[in-house]
């Protein structure tokens, strides 16, 4: 790395033996929905909000009253919602661009625009094909599975289901649209924390340490991730979801050409009940950790946090690490920089198309450029991948189903059989 410049992201068009069996037909979308999570746009919003997060768990009130404090703390607004209406504009900007004229519909899994209402408005105005991509980009239940849920309910309360077919584009953890934004983020973090350090005392070769952070989860959730009906790999740290981070940031760090700079994959955002267990190091944890020194060291004096997990700077962002990380860092002296999410960066909003017309039987792309061997990830998933361990759900984009999405089941000559890894 020389100046904060980085290298070419290293990308392959390799076909993936593994997760080509479960690659789908273009097809005549004459839609696009762009799903996201939600948020709060007021104070009078945050508990209804966090009613609907928090939706069949039984939590009162006066418990989701207690968790709002990051909310309350920025006026009750999310920025997700703002968010996604300038990705939603850029969607439609670069499909003008490249000559393609399907319509991007927006539509919430907690808060308005809600996915049934937004269900209803596409069919409404005469679509009938419907593809979907959603900002969530890992393997796990709550970033796949929960949304293709959220379709197969919506589907089933609006009537729906066999009028209106609704798909869903792969997972993009590994695309290089969605990995090369943190590529420049972390290079231009790197640099700006050794100025820093050299304007601050001449310590620009102290120890630095970049922090790919994501959100935590039920490590039952975590072994769960991938693990499917004919999927035959194990998967390093025991999951997917694991694996796919680490894959990430080792891309992240070989494109950044910094050998000499350690890194770890620290998690962030806990929520539930203390016993049960989640996914660790909790990134806070984990810089008071090596600000002290490991193995008796002289201790971390830089840190370039990358959220490596998230599309945007939504809330989880702005509070979890823009406030509570870095002050952290600030209280044991750390000089420390959070890099940008990929947002409307030019290169992931090119991805995003390039996703879509992936799928697109108009203007096909048939490469499937990814930056790890774990992708490109299905379009369609295995049976049972990423468990919902509490209630059974109609769910769309899973083979043998057929809740609006008319899938043909996978040929049988193309099935891969399990080896006794997980699966």
């Amino acid at each position: 790395m020389v100046d904060g410049a980085a290298a070419p992201l290293a990308a392959s068009t390799a076909v993936n033996p593994v997760t080509e069996a479960g690659r789908a037909a273009p097809t005549e979308y004459d839609a696009i929905l762009l799903a996201s999570f939600g948020g709060p746009e007021g104070q009078d919003d945050v508990i209804p909000f966090l009613r609907n997060v928090t939706r069949g768990r039984g939590i009162p009130d006066e418990r989701l009253e207690e968790v709002s404090h990051h909310y309350r703390a920025f006026g009750g607004i999310s920025p997700i919602n703002a968010q996604n209406r300038e990705l939603k504009a850029a969607l439609e900007a670069e499909l003008a661009a490249q000559g393609i004229d399907v319509p991007v519909y927006w539509g919430n899994r907690n808060w308005d625009p809600y996915i049934p209402q937004t269900l209803q408005a596409i069919y409404d105005a005469g679509h009938r094909k419907v593809l979907m991509l959603t900002t969530s980009v890992y393997s796990c239940y709550s970033s796949c599975r929960q949304y293709r849920e959220d379709i197969g309910v919506a589907l089933t309360e609006t009537g729906l289901a066999g009028r209106l077919r609704v798909d869903k584009i792969r997972q993009y953890f590994d695309h290089p649209g969605f990995v090369a934004p943190f590529v420049e983020g972390a290079a231009a973090g790197l640099k700006q924390v050794r100025e820093a350090l050299g304007a601050a005392d001449g310590s620009r070769d102290a120890e630095i340490r970049v922090l790919f952070s994501t959100h935590s989860i039920p490590t039952r959730d975590a072994e769960a991730a991938g693990r499917s009906e004919g999927e035959p790999r194990t998967f390093e740290g025991g999951s997917a979801y694991v694996a796919q981070h680490l894959a990430n940031a080792r891309a992240v760090m070989a494109a950044v050409g910094a050998p000499e700079v350690k890194w770890d994959l620290v998690y962030q955002s806990r929520s539930g009940a203390p016993h049960i267990p989640w996914l660790e190091p909790d990134i806070n944890d984990h810089i008071n950790a090596i600000a002290g020194g490991e193995g008796g060291g002289a201790g971390v004096r830089g840190i370039v946090i990358v959220p490596l997990g998230f599309v945007s700077d939504h809330m989880e962002v702005a509070w979890d690490l823009d406030t509570e990380a870095l002050e952290t860092c600030t209280e044991l002296g750390i000089e420390a920089v959070r890099v940008p999410t990929p947002g409307v960066h030019r290169d992931f909003v090119a991805g995003l198309v390039e996703l879509l017309r992936e799928r697109m039987a108009r203007g096909t792309v048939a490469d499937r450029p990814h930056v790890s061997d774990l992708g490109p990830w299905y379009d369609v998933c295995r049976p049972g991948c990423c468990a919902n361990f509490r209630a059974d759900k109609p769910v769309i984009a899973e083979e043998g189903v057929q809740l609006g999405t008319a899938h043909d089941p996978r040929p049988e000559s193309a099935a891969v059989q399990p080896d006794g890894g997980e699966g």
